[in-house]
């Protein structure tokens, strides 16, 4: 599961990253709310733990923005206001929970944990996109009623790229996001695995979903009615 830190503070985040790291999570680190609210609108996180004082944004403002775009992520605020009025102007701009410094690693970590189960709780059992199906439990994928079967790094990048249905995604996000690497210009990698994928679900069904943007990336999504 992947969390985005926006903190300041560079002992407080660095001290974040290292521990939320070593419990199993990838993790980004943000140092202003500019940083903090572009990743937040352009990466796919599983949490956010946001600081309300901030550089360039404040907390408020950055939560404000990612809910107006319809990002549902579970976010936890983390932040020295520890007035009534703080907590409850969270909660109201959509925060689902608040948790006041100074703070025990221990404690973040347990309320972390409660807030990506009941993330993961929300998420869909079935993904579609036209006549194209990926049941997340079974995992197994499907289109026009036809067994399609993949291999487990092409059902992560169909997965990917029916969640984010409709979004261009650049090889550099797929490369972190499927195979957990730095994206190599180098390597030809994503196009190999696309052109698979695109042989196994696109090749034999009509209309075409997987499209390839130039010099931008790919994305999947049902043409439109004419």
């Amino acid at each position: 599961m992947k969390i985005l830190i926006v903190e300041d503070q560079t002992k407080t985040g660095d001290y974040l990253k290292q521990g939320l790291s070593e419990a199993g999570f990838v993790v980004d680190l943000a140092r202003d709310g500019m940083d903090g609210l572009h990743l937040g609108l352009t990466e796919a996180y599983d949490l956010v733990v946001l600081d309300v004082m901030l550089p360039t944004l404040d907390g408020w403002q950055v939560l404000e923005a990612l809910r107006r775009a319809g990002k549902e992520m579970p976010v936890l605020f983390l932040t020295a206001r520890d007035q009534v009025a703080d907590r409850v102007k969270g909660l109201e701009l959509g925060a689902d929970d608040y948790l006041v410094k100074p703070f025990a690693f221990a404690e973040l970590l347990a309320r972390a944990r409660t807030l990506l189960r009941r993330g993961k709780a929300k998420e869909p059992e079935l993904l579609r996109v036209a006549d194209l199906e990926l049941d997340l439990l079974r995992r197994r994928v499907a289109r026009g009623g036809r067994r399609i079967d993949l291999t487990a790094k092409e059902f992560g990048l169909l997965e990917l790229l029916m969640r984010r249905q409709g979004e261009v995604l650049p090889r550099s996000l797929i490369a972190s996001q499927v195979w957990d690497m730095n994206f190599d210009s180098d390597t030809n990698v994503i196009e190999v695995a696309v052109r698979r994928l695109r042989a196994k679900m696109d090749d034999d069904f009509e209309p075409k979903l997987i499209r390839t943007v130039r010099g931008m990336g790919y994305v999947l999504e049902a043409p439109e009615a004419t």
